[in-house]
């Protein structure tokens, strides 16, 4: 754990890694908070509406006996080290006992979101070789569709399937639940590296095909610093964990299950089909949850919800957001509705969570994703791998080596090497360092727009147009423009009740106009119903701009 400073220079100044050779993800995160306290809760389950959600808790001593069962489980299909199993579930005991039941057994994990089509699904687990696969009867078609066309993929194991097993289609199938009560809950966990890997966890893919990021064990451990930084110093008596991520993404994985059960910490496992934020607040305020991980869109939702401080009895400590800029309007929301600050950090897939914030021992700068975490060296390069001077945008960068980056990206070695330069792990974000040392996220390289010779960054106008009383969501790209080289368009989801037309397109921009630079505004404005979005919630304005291309381009 951090030891807790006055200053965020005496805590940066201070660490240093303690990485050990050998290392177990599934043995820390289980078996070493079991032998401290058994009965501990480590889960809570909660099915149905969040207001009225039923709950099954489960104690760290009885996810080392599920885990155990299941290691021994996958050890008897013929399952080795360094075979692959996926697991499309949705956030579920199950889930969260096949990672660490698989990590013991020295296989790597393949997060997949249960939402993915057939395509998406059979990409990764071919381009994994999985061995093995777990999922319920919700996703059980879809592995049936391309079972024949994944001829790694020799077991799968299903919930709630049935007292046998059985067949559907081309797959043979068995019940998980029924396997597991066969199998020993004694298991010697395999001696890993803390550099042997455990996890591949694939992009999102929004510049070609998804890339496996492949982590090692020591992947959890270089999360640490800044978990523990932007929840305030989590592991405090009576944290509990909730995110509306899914876990199939590393944050909700990582950051919120993994980072809090490495310091004991229960998590709310809740993931509803769509995030609804009344359903949300109601679940937080049920349970009594302290610590979320709440992505910015969600929040963005959330801010629209009137009067949550007399509705809703919420108990939160902290609130972590990341995957797109939260911006000053949240913030400031958060403050007013919440009592609290939002703490936004940042990270990718490859190189999770290496800059935070921290209300408790740092100001928090609204717009800033906050100064490196401990351990981490972050800053803002050249095209050569020099650093730049403070206010120089640049590409963020990440130090190596660093224990969170990953080992490189599977079956694909060649484009890991194209993201390093000289010593730094070069993100694909353009930003910027102030004199203080803050970090400022401008927006994916091809994201920013070229302007009348500006450069701009679209999350503070979409920041701006959510403060909008009309707006629910936006998205803001550059499109071809003769005369600027690019213009700044902005599509609109209204609030209900709000009808598109002139009058309020003009409100629209004059808000903007007021608020922001005059070359900021959008000049454009498109209403719409909804808006691309990636698996993990984030805005795909690629999608965005290529349909506005295809638009002008030549019949």
């Amino acid at each position: 754990m951090l030891i807790k400073s006055d200053s965020y220079d005496d805590l940066y100044r201070s660490f240093s890694w303690d990485i050990p050779a050998r290392f177990n993800m599934g043995v820390d995160v289980c078996d070493r908070q079991a032998a401290r306290n058994a009965d501990a809760p480590a889960l809570i389950v909660a099915s149905g509406a969040g207001g009225t959600a039923d709950t099954v808790t489960y104690s760290f001593g009885a996810i080392r006996a599920l885990s155990n069962q299941a290691a021994n489980l996958f050890r008897a299909r013929g399952l080795a080290p360094g075979d692959r199993i996926g697991v499309l579930l949705p956030q579920s005991v199950e889930a969260a006992v096949t990672h660490v039941a698989a990590w013991k057994a020295g296989l790597i994990t393949i997060p997949l979101f249960t939402l993915f089509g057939e395509d998406a699904l059979e990409y990764r687990l071919a381009d994994a070789g999985a061995a093995a696969l777990i999922t319920d009867l919700a996703n059980l078609p879809k592995v049936d569709a391309i079972r024949d066309r994944l001829p790694d993929l020799a077991t799968v194991l299903v919930i709630d399937a049935g007292q046998d097993g059985g067949e559907t289609g081309t797959v043979g199938f068995i019940d998980f639940w029924s396997e597991l009560s066969r199998a020993s809950d004694a298991f010697t966990p395999a001696d890993t590296a803390a550099d042997d890997p455990g996890l591949i966890i694939y992009t999102s893919g929004t510049t070609g095909n998804p890339k496996g990021a492949l982590h090692a064990h020591r992947v959890l451990l270089g999360h640490m610093p800044a978990a523990e930084m932007f929840h305030n110093f989590l592991g405090r008596p009576g944290d509990l964990m909730w995110t509306p991520a899914d876990w199939a993404w590393i944050g909700g994985l990582m950051n919120a299950l993994m980072c809090s059960w490495h310091l004991g910490v229960p998590v709310v496992a809740h993931r509803a089909r769509k995030f609804d934020p009344e359903e949300a607040l109601a679940l937080m305020a049920r349970l009594g949850v302290r610590n979320t991980f709440m992505p910015p869109t969600a929040l963005r939702l959330m801010s629209k919800v009137p009067d949550i401080g007399t509705r809703y009895d919420l108990g939160l400590r902290s609130i972590a957001s990341a995957g797109e800029p939260v911006g000053a309007e949240l913030i400031h929301w958060s403050r007013d509705a919440l009592g609290l600050t939002v703490n936004e950090f940042y990270g990718q897939t490859e190189c999770n969570i290496i800059t935070a914030n921290c209300a408790e021992i740092m100001p928090v700068k609204p717009g800033s994703v906050g100064r490196p975490a401990p351990g981490h060296i972050v800053d803002v390069v050249d095209e050569d791998g020099n650093v730049l001077p403070p206010d120089r945008e640049g590409d963020l960068a990440c130090r190596a080596p660093d224990p969170v980056m990953l080992l490189s990206y599977w079956n694909n070695p060649q484009a890991a090497e194209a993201n390093r330069r000289g010593d730094w792990w070069v993100l694909g974000d353009r930003g910027y360092r102030d004199d203080d040392g803050y970090l400022w996220f401008v927006g994916r390289g091809d994201d920013v727009i070229t302007s009348a010779g500006y450069r701009i960054g679209p999350g503070e106008i979409e920041d701006c147009l959510s403060r909008h009383p009309a707006v629910q969501l936006a998205a803001v790209v550059g499109v071809p423009d003769p005369v600027r080289t690019e213009a700044v368009k902005a599509f609109i989801i209204l609030m209900p009740g709000e009808t598109a037309g002139p009058a309020i397109e003009a409100a629209i921009r004059d808000f903007v106009k007021t608020r922001l630079s005059s070359h900021e505004y959008p000049r454009l404005i498109e209403f719409v119903d909804t808006l691309p979005m990636t698996a993990t919630g984030k805005i795909r304005r690629k999608s965005l701009r290529d349909a506005e291309r295809a638009k002008n381009r030549p019949a």
